[in-house]
């Protein structure tokens, strides 16, 4: 079993965030702040801001104005070693440049916490042993990476993350190449490891009804320099994100079930609203 960091809890604070790529405004002074036990989605349509915005949380990017800060320092000011025990970054894409066994790649997320001379202690074994099993992998660990399929190699990619044993995950489109089976299975072990006391995760998602089954949170991007924060059902509205992916959605019901589905366009001034992307 994973185990859980000792250190306080996470608190990560967006204060007068705003973010730019070249003359577009993707986000534009966004204060908000992110507690230990919600699970956020990042959602918007493709050139919002996602990546841009999960990169500048981890302290990767600079914002145009504003700043973000965890546990009350700015990301800025944080020594590279013990922000990385603080916060874990899954990218979007991170091709394998070697041959090496599943089990050592998974064991690369160990670095922050070795000590001495580096190698690897049989606590760092046990804590990537126990990653791999939370996600399936356990059979995979003498495999070679660059025979896995793009999947299999995504599901690794979140495994040596879940390792890393940061209170904080910033997860870029980890879902990507995953089919459905998959995806549920992935999202049910973040949010199992999310039930641990200290640790939050926040990630990046195209399909919104997997986001709001297993969300606590949702930040909607609308690609203008808005955003939508607060609890997914909430946030993730028919109207709300038919305005953001500029395509009409409306919602569904079955008894306790709701999903989010394309509607014809001319259902798309019903659905319209006057509310104002909150900041």
């Amino acid at each position: 079993m994973m185990q859980a960091h000792d250190a306080s809890p996470s608190v990560l604070s967006a204060q007068d965030l705003t973010l730019r790529a070249g003359t577009r405004t993707l986000l534009e002074a966004f204060t908000h702040t992110f507690y230990s036990g919600e699970i956020w989605c990042v959602a918007g349509p493709n050139g919002a801001g996602k990546t841009t915005l999960l990169s500048t949380l981890a302290g990767l990017l600079r914002p145009a104005a504003g700043h973000v800060e965890l546990d009350g320092v700015r990301v800025a000011d944080w020594p590279p070693l013990p922000l990385a025990q603080r916060r874990a970054l899954m990218p979007q894409s991170a091709p394998d440049a070697f041959s090496a066994s599943v089990l050592d790649i998974v064991l690369l997320n160990r670095f922050p916490h070795l000590t001495g001379w580096g190698w690897e202690r049989e606590a760092d074994r046990e804590a990537a042993m126990a990653a791999l099993n939370l996600l399936g992998l356990a059979a995979f660990a003498a495999r070679d990476v660059l025979s896995l399929s793009g999947g299999e190699r995504q599901r690794v990619a979140l495994a040596a993350v879940l390792c890393q044993d940061a209170p904080l995950l910033l997860l870029d489109e980890p879902l990507s190449h995953l089919d459905l089976h998959h995806q549920i299975d992935c999202l049910e072990a973040l949010a199992a490891w999310t039930r641990e006391p200290r640790r939050t995760v926040m990630f990046s998602c195209h399909d919104l009804n997997l986001a709001r089954r297993f969300a606590t949170h949702a930040l909607l991007l609308d690609g203008e320099g808005g955003a939508y924060a607060g609890p997914a059902r909430d946030v993730l509205t028919p109207a709300r994100a038919s305005r953001a992916f500029g395509y009409p959605l409306i919602l569904i019901r079955d008894g306790e079930h709701e999903a989010l589905i394309p509607a014809p366009r001319s259902y798309h001034e019903s659905l319209a609203d006057h509310d104002t992307p909150a900041s």
